[in-house]
């Protein structure tokens, strides 16, 4: 693959917006979605991006498949010794193996590919001869590794992925064998890292058996392979010599109606070495059609470089139909995030509504507000009257807010979107009354410092103006009541008039209506955001699906900018042909004539 830096940059840039992409809410097709993104993630990351910066390193493929197949027999005979656990007890390949050729290892060794795995290794089994050790745990210049009573190393965190690193010289140079767990594991842990290691393959080797070779298991596989156009090759496993034909023939036809006729296809008989759960070796010659294949595409520069170009090349033409099905599921996303905020604010711009409605109307002097400010006169007591306005607009402050929330609620409970966000919104519902609270004796306490600084000016003013001593919280009293009281205390603001003079009056009581103002919108607001923090939480991307489309357009675009060249190219082979043919024909008709 001809690839500049250009196209690399361009797909690193497409990596961080799937990377980014969120679909948190329940809807139909996100849990696809989210499986879509990671399964992307892990072939970018560990196979397309590597590929691409690493276009010499050695042939990996990953032998795969359903349980029991005998994948860890299969490498094992391939290799010409143990490297991988084989046994009847299920799942048997719990750390993928990777076997490689010594001066391979370095290819492996670091995070090049699968760079979310941590690298085990395990030395030469002790009484070998000598006790030489490679740096990266391959096999020294007289010990054996295996499996048994070796003194293992490791690095990493317990329960940490990993993959362990074999090297062998039987081997070919340039080709690596990894032995994946069970794509159908009982264990999710062991399935999700098998669809990754496979993801990271140059070659696929789908191992099933003569008894499970129509289970949808291994069919999945090769119709996502079929989808990719990975290089892949299948193996027909423990298939009876009496019906080795029959099923020979029958797993081929059904190849060729999915429109993988053209596959390798190797089929290995049932045998002693392979029964018991496969503790033993497969004779060199039962394995000869599957390991020359891959010797030869390993040792053959052009026939190694097409079998990692196609599959890096059909990786990155997958994107064409894969990104903008994630780029929906963002922006079903979005939607309905959108939606659902939006239930919330038309609730709260209807409290707000109701709230300047009733503050308006006065509805904040009743009760016992009323009747405190029917009561208050010469000796009333003004810090009794800001009491029960502050309670009355508690009240009512509170009660819109709960309203509010009931119907916000009700409209997230029908959405199925909002299934999961239920309790969290109740949480932020729980409190409201307290809070508000204190918001409204916040503003009171301002509103008091507001009438205290205009008295303190007016009353230090010129000497024409009254100067009879004022108890401090009688203008707040009347500020408060002309504000909250409406028509009911018209004569609020003619006392507060009378109190402090016109002017004065005037001016406080538009600072007032614009404090009382501020502060309403706080306290709803603050309700408001505390509804919305569970879906805030979930970080659903407002332009994830654009950034996805614009980031797939730049990939594509820098395909077709090498694309004119190719295409220059192949038309001018394809014209060369046709004058060689046409010479032919002349030369032969001249013969003839």
């Amino acid at each position: 693959m001809d690839v500049g830096p250009r196209l690399i940059d361009a797909l690193s840039v497409l990596r961080d917006r799937v990377d980014a992409a969120r679909f948190p809410l329940p809807l139909g097709g996100a849990a696809r979605a989210r499986r879509d993104r990671a399964e992307l993630l892990s072939q970018l990351d560990d196979y397309v991006m590597p590929r691409l910066c690493a276009p010499k390193a050695p042939l990996l493929a990953v032998v795969g498949g359903s349980t029991g197949a005998g994948k860890s027999t299969l490498v094992n005979s391939l290799v010409g010794r143990r490297v991988s656990e084989a046994g009847v007890l299920r799942p048997t390949t719990r750390t993928p193996v990777l076997v490689c050729h010594p001066d391979d290892h370095r290819w492996f060794a670091g995070q090049r590919v699968l760079p979310g795995l941590t690298r085990v290794w395990v030395p030469e089994q002790d009484g070998g001869e000598g006790d030489e050790r490679d740096d990266g745990g391959g096999r020294g210049e007289g010990g054996e590794k295996g499996l048994g009573g070796g003194r293992g190393r490791a690095a990493g965190e317990p329960g940490t992925p990993t993959v362990r690193i074999e090297t062998d010289p039987a081997l070919p140079s340039g080709l690596a064998l990894l032995d994946a767990p069970d794509i159908d594991s009982l264990v999710a842990g062991n399935r999700e890292l098998a669809a990754e290691l496979i993801c990271a393959a140059d070659v696929w080797v789908l191992v099933t058996t003569a008894a499970r070779y129509a289970d949808a298991v291994p069919w999945h596989l090769l119709r996502t392979a079929k989808e990719y156009d990975v290089t892949l090759v299948t193996v027909l496993d423990r298939v009876p010599h009496q019906i080795a034909a029959e099923i020979s023939a029958r797993y081929a036809e059904l190849l060729q109606r999915a429109g993988l006729g053209h596959v390798p296809r190797f089929t290995i008989p049932e045998l002693p070495e392979s029964a018991g759960g496969g503790r033993g070796l497969l004779p060199a010659t039962a394995v000869a059609g599957l390991r020359d294949w891959l010797e030869r595409h390993a040792l053959d520069p052009a026939a190694r470089s097409a079998a990692a170009d196609r599959t890096a090349t059909g990786a990155i033409a997958s994107l064409r139909s894969r990104m903008p099905a994630l780029a929906g599921a963002a922006a079903a996303q979005h939607a309905a995030a959108l939606r659902l905020a939006g239930r919330v604010e038309e609730a709260y711009e209807e409290a707000a509504e109701r709230v300047r409605r009733e503050v308006a109307a006065g509805e904040v002097l009743a009760g016992d507000a009323r009747a405190h400010w029917q009561a208050h006169g010469p000796g009333g007591r003004a810090d009794e009257l800001l009491d029960a306005l502050t309670r009355g607009l508690t009240a009512l402050l509170v009660c819109a807010v709960e309203e509010a929330d009931e119907r916000a609620a009700g409209a997230w409970r029908r959405d199925p979107a909002a299934a999961e966000m239920a309790p969290a919104a109740a949480d932020g519902a729980a409190g409201a009354a307290g809070r508000i609270g204190v918001i409204v004796r916040r503003w009171r306490r301002c509103l008091e410092e507001l009438a205290e600084e205009e008295t303190r000016e007016t009353r230090g003013g010129s000497a024409g103006e009254r100067s009879d001593p004022v108890d401090g919280e009688q203008p707040t009293a009347l500020l408060a009541t002309a504000l909250l009281g409406g028509r009911r205390a018209r004569t609020a603001g003619e006392n507060l008039a009378d109190l402090l003079g016109a002017q004065s009056a005037l001016r406080l009581c538009d600072q007032g209506a614009r404090l009382l103002t501020r502060y309403l919108e706080h306290a709803l607001d603050g309700e408001r955001e505390r509804r919305l923090a569970p879906l805030d939480r979930l970080t659903v991307p407002p332009d994830q699906q654009a950034e996805l489309i614009a980031a797939l357009s730049v990939v594509q675009r820098e395909q077709r900018r090498r694309r004119p060249v190719e295409a220059w190219e192949t038309e001018r082979r394809t014209e060369r042909e046709r004058g060689r043919a046409t010479a032919d024909r002349c030369g032969r008709e001249a013969v003839t004539g």
